[in-house]
C-alpha cells in the first residue's frame, strides 16, 4: 500500500494539569526514518502513542495514519512472558510463515538454546531482541521504535541495529533515541522535541 506522508497539526496533549505537548506540527515523510531525540520529560514517548493511535490529542490532528499496518517496540518489551521466544513472535505472523519465526530470532542473535525457554526466564538483553525481532518480522507501513537498542551489549547491537536497518527499508519510521550514532547508522532524519518552544529540526 503506497501512503503519503504523516502529518502532526497543532498537537497537544496533557494529563490533568499537566501538558506534555504544546501546538506540535510534524511531518514524517513517507517511507523515510525519523530519529527523535530530547531530553526526558518532553513527550517523546507520548507523541509515539499518538502516531500509533494509543493516545488522542486534546487538539490539533494527525493526518496519513489511518489503515496503515503499525508496528511498535516500546521501552518495557511487552512480551508474553510465560511463552518462548519463537512463540512470542509467531504472535505476529500468519501460520504459514510461522518457519520464519526462528531465523529472524537468529539474524538478531539469538542463540538457538535460548529459543524455546520462556522469555522470563532470558537476560534484559535477549528479551530486547526477541520485543525487535517481534516488531520486524512482518512488513509494516509505519514502524515506531521507543529507544529500540537499549540494554544491549556491544556485542550484540552492532547486528541488532544491521537487522533494523534493513527492516525499517520502505517503512515510515519514527526512532525515539537519545543516540546520535544510531540516527546516523539508520540514515534518519533527526528532529529534537525540546520544552519549548518544541520541535527543531
Amino acid at each position: 500500500m503506497t501512503h503519503g506522508p504523516i502529518i502532526f497539526q497543532g498537537v497537544t496533549k496533557g494529563y490533568g494539569d499537566h501538558r506534555v505537548l504544546a501546538g506540535v506540527g510534524l511531518t514524517l515523510e513517507a517511507d523515510t526514518v525519523t530519529a527523535l531525540t530530547g531530553p526526558n520529560g518532553v513527550g517523546k514517548t507520548t507523541l509515539a502513542r499518538l502516531l500509533l493511535g494509543l493516545e488522542k490529542p486534546d487538539s490539533g490532528i494527525v493526518a496519513g495514519v489511518e489503515g496503515l499496518r503499525r508496528a511498535a517496540v516500546f521501552q518495557e518489551d511487552r512480551l508474553c512472558a510465560h511463552l518462548d521466544a519463537v512463540t512470542n513472535v509467531r504472535l505476529v505472523l500468519d501460520r504459514e510463515q510461522w518457519d520464519s519465526a526462528e531465523q529472524e530470532l537468529a539474524l538478531v542473535g539469538l542463540k538457538s538454546g535460548d529459543l524455546f525457554k520462556p522469555v522470563s526466564e532470558l537476560s534484559g538483553g535477549q528479551r530486547r531482541r526477541v520485543a525487535i525481532a517481534r516488531a520486524l518480522a512482518v512488513k509494516a507501513e509505519l514502524v515506531v521504535l521507543d529507544e529500540p537498542f537499549t540494554g544491549l551489549d556491544a556485542g550484540t547491537k552492532p547486528a541488532v541495529m544491521d537487522y533494523v536497518r534493513e527492516r525499517l527499508a520502505g517503512c515510515t519510521a519514527l526512532v525515539i533515541t537519545h543516540d546520535s550514532t544510531e540516527a546516523a547508522f539508520l540514515g534518519a532524519r533527526v528532529v529534537t522535541l525540546n520544552h519549548s518552544p518544541g520541535l527543531t529540526i
